[in-house]
C-alpha cells in the first residue's frame, strides 16, 4: 500500500494520445491491479491515437493508454507487445509501490518545471 502523500513525477511523449491525456488533468482515479502487472484505470473520455503505432512492449514505469477499453495503464512489472498499447509517458523512478492487489487512489496534475 502506498503511503499518503506518496508522490511519482513523469515526462510524457509528445503525442496526441498524452496532448489528450494532459488535457483531462487534474484527475482523481482509483487504480485497480490488473493480472499482477498494472494498475488500470477508465478515462472520462477517449483519447486520439492519431499518429501512434499499433501497438507498443511497456516498460516497468510506462504509462500507456489502451485504445480498445479507454483505459490507462501503470505498469509495475514487464510485459509484452501489446496491439492498440498507445505509451504516454514514463515514470520517473520506481514503480514497485504500485505492486498488489489493493486499489490505489491517485491525483495526477500537471507540474510546470523551468524546463517546460
Amino acid at each position: 500500500m502506498l503511503a499518503k502523500g506518496w508522490q511519482l513525477t513523469a515526462d510524457l511523449e509528445d503525442g496526441a494520445a498524452s496532448r489528450d491525456f494532459a488535457a483531462l488533468l487534474p484527475l482523481e482515479l482509483t487504480l485497480r491491479d490488473y493480472h499482477g502487472t498494472e494498475k488500470v484505470a477508465d478515462l472520462p473520455v477517449r483519447l486520439s491515437t492519431e499518429g501512434a503505432p499499433d501497438g507498443t512492449d511497456p516498460a516497468i514505469g510506462d504509462i500507456a493508454y489502451y485504445a480498445p477499453w479507454g483505459n490507462i495503464a501503470i505498469y509495475y512489472r514487464d510485459f509484452g507487445y501489446s496491439s492498440g498499447l498507445v505509451r504516454l509517458g514514463r515514470i520517473e523512478g520506481g514503480v514497485s509501490g504500485l505492486a498488489g492487489k489493493d486499489p490505489v487512489v491517485v491525483r495526477i496534475e500537471t507540474i510546470v518545471t523551468e524546463a517546460d
